[in-house]
């Protein structure tokens, strides 16, 4: 819904409140028309209820509001002697309404100085863990949330298994869209597998059903500082269309919320108006190499040229998770037209090598066949040449060992069909893309036929506009259109581990909207995450340690506990102190 819809929203409730409740605020001592007016009634019904202002603030959060509300209902209902258990499951059930049958059936008296206390322990147990949901909320959702690395795109500048703390405070917080969620939780329930809010899947209703009209617009809360080139962010994937997390199958038309897209963490090499490209495997932005942070270790894929077969081992010492051994075909089988449809047809997941070696071209070969090719059967495996993904750190140190021959970076010449924009006449790929302009809000670009593609989802999808073609002509919102102006900022992000991120090469420009945080602390960090818990091994060194920076890390893990075993002492000797008899 717009602020308007909203806003006429939130009065018929006050109304309904207000007819709702009237007579228990003349009961209370108070006057009738107290309970109709907006904000001012909520003030006064804390005080009808005893309980603190800022109660009020709480009941006008998204997601913090689907506990205070009810809670305000149950108190009101105690306040006039309607404090039972079955009384409160009434007022939560009947959203509410059950306040109707007191306000004008039952005969109640206002209960002044009543206490608040809960009268069991399981009350008090409740209570507690209701208020300890909503201060975690609060936290969790406009200051600071946990994050966890999922996959291996950043390393090994962020590492698989890394422990997050991501600010929400510095690029400005932004308030949920998703009105009707589980707190603290994001598109699924761990466990359960059931979708963590109310939504209608069907992409046709996205914008009329009764379910996603009760989304907010989209607001963010002050930062203070914007998004910096280099900077890691996590933000929502804008192309999310998976209907199930745990299983990662795909449909277009699937429709989700902007706060609920996948969660996703890349390093922002792309600037509202910048003029991107990327030679080589390398970015340039407005035709300058951009230079990375020094805690940045870029990962290429490389060829090696060996003297001797390669062993795990040397593997291992390099941490090299992804390698390839490299296949010749034959070249009296090359001119198969099977064959070499089959070449082009996969040329993203079998990169050619633009070698020919004893009439022979070599490839790369990921365990690829079909029905009636069986690539394998025709290869021959080349013994001394392997494509490995390694760090740029490692590079020198790998060029030294005994058994390297030649170690050259491979760079993908083939035009790449699943690059964004996925058009043909943009033959780009992962290692040579662009140039690209990056969209900046209150800019206006000349739009075309032939640069259409680079723009028509920014500008239909992430700025809520209808664009089509017919004939030469573009139509936005069913007017001619020549030119377009941008009603925010766009950035570009990308893994630094180059050849093995799915990141803005694949789905184009991250809107502002859909920026989540910045991460700024390593809390906790386990090698082997993923293999099953007795496989986990801390690595010691990345525990405690800041995202950014220069320099080597540093762990503050020890001076944590240090600042800790000290405050912990402090206060055991002052109440020690204030125990003892004065002499």
């Amino acid at each position: 819904m717009t602020w308007t819809e909203w806003f006429i929203f939130l009065l018929i409730l006050q109304i309904v409140h207000g007819l709702g409740t009237w007579k228990l605020y003349v009961k209370a001592g108070r006057k009738a028309w107290e309970a109709f007016i907006p904000v001012y009634n909520a003030v006064v019904l804390m005080k009808i209820i005893t309980r603190p202002w800022w109660w009020v603030i709480l009941m006008f959060l998204p997601i913090v509001n689907l506990i205070m509300i009810p809670a305000a209902w149950v108190e009101t209902a105690r306040a006039f002697g309607k404090d039972k258990k079955l009384d409160a499951l009434i007022c939560i059930v009947t959203l509410g309404f059950y306040l109707y049958y007191l306000n004008y059936v039952a005969n109640v008296n206002y209960i002044e100085n009543r206490q608040l206390k809960p009268k069991t322990s399981a009350g008090e147990w409740i209570t507690s863990i209701l208020f300890a949901i909503v201060a975690a909320t609060i936290v969790h959702t406009y200051f600071f949330q946990p994050f966890v690395i999922p996959s291996s795109s950043l390393e090994k500048s962020l590492l698989v298994g890394d422990f997050l703390i991501v600010s929400k405070i510095h690029y400005g917080a932004r308030t949920p869209m998703t009105t009707v969620a589980a707190p603290m939780v994001h598109d699924t329930i761990p466990k359960l597998g059931m979708k963590s809010y109310l939504y209608d899947d069907n992409f046709e209703k996205k914008n009329t059903s009764l379910i996603n009209k009760l989304q907010l617009p989209y607001f963010r809360l002050p930062g203070f500082e914007s998004v910096e080139r280099n900077d890691i962010v996590v933000f929502n994937q804008p192309a999310d269309t998976l209907i199930n997390m745990n299983d990662f199958t795909p449909d277009r038309n699937y429709y989700k919320p902007i706060d609920k897209k996948t969660n996703l963490v890349k390093r922002c090499v792309g600037l509202p108006g910048d003029t991107l490209e990327i030679r080589n495997g390398y970015v340039f932005t407005n035709g300058v190499q951009n230079e990375l942070p020094n805690r940045t270790d870029l990962k290429h894929f490389y060829v090696l040229t060996t003297k001797r077969q390669l062993t795990q081992q040397f593997l291992d010492k390099f941490d090299v998770e992804n390698y390839y051994p490299t296949y010749s075909i034959k070249a009296s089988i090359w001119d198969n037209p099977k064959i070499k449809e089959f070449i082009k047809s996969n040329d993203d997941r079998i990169p050619i090598l633009k070698e020919v070696e004893r009439d022979s071209l070599n490839v790369t070969v990921f365990g690829i066949f079909d029905g009636s090719i069986n690539l394998a059967r025709e290869l021959n495996p080349i013994s001394d040449k392997y494509i490995l993904n390694l760090a740029s750190s490692d590079i020198n140190k790998v060029k030294v060992q005994p058994e390297t021959k030649s170690l050259v970076q491979y760079v993908n010449p083939n035009y790449n069909h699943e690059t964004f924009p996925m058009d043909p006449n943009f033959s780009w790929n992962y290692d040579n893309f662009g140039p690209l302009w990056i969209p900046k809000a209150g800019e206006t670009i000349e739009l075309s036929l032939e640069n259409l593609p680079l723009y028509k989802r920014a500008i239909g999808e992430y700025e809520g506009n209808s664009i089509v073609t017919r004939g030469d002509q573009i139509f936005i919102n069913n007017e001619p259109a020549t030119s377009y102006t941008f009603k925010q900022d766009y950035y570009w992000m990308m893994g630094d581990n180059r050849h093995n991120s799915i990141d803005a090469r694949a789905w184009g420009f991250v809107p502002y909207n859909h920026i989540f945080g910045k991460p700024v602390f390593i809390w906790m960090s386990i090698d082997g995450i993923n293999d099953g818990i007795k496989n986990w091994s801390p690595r010691w060194d990345r525990i405690f340690t800041t995202v950014s920076g220069s320099g080597e890390r540093t762990s503050y893990f020890i001076p944590f506990w240090v600042v800790v075993i000290g405050i912990y002492a402090f206060t055991k000797w002052r109440k020690k102190k204030k125990a003892k008899p004065a002499s």
